[in-house]
């Protein structure tokens, strides 16, 4: 069985932020993720067969998500 899912980040200045962090995040993904990046919004989209790889996957991208955001933050001050 083929699970699947996406992870959508939006903001208002997309460009700006969500681009940012999910380029950031590009270079780790598994052969199983695709980043999709738009004017409004940045999208991985992560494909697996187990729900246990699938949790994983998500709690190290938002964590690095997460790192990468404040990392932006502290740089934009």
């Amino acid at each position: 069985m083929k699970i699947r899912t996406t992870v959508e980040f939006r903001d208002k200045d997309a460009h700006l932020i969500a681009e940012k962090v999910a380029r950031s995040l590009a270079p780790d993904n598994l052969t199983s993720m695709d980043t999709e990046i738009s004017k409004k919004s940045a999208k991985i989209h992560i494909t697996t067969e187990k729900i246990t790889s699938l949790i994983a996957t998500l709690d190290d991208l938002l964590m690095n998500a997460k790192v990468a955001e404040e990392v932006l933050e502290e740089l934009d001050e």
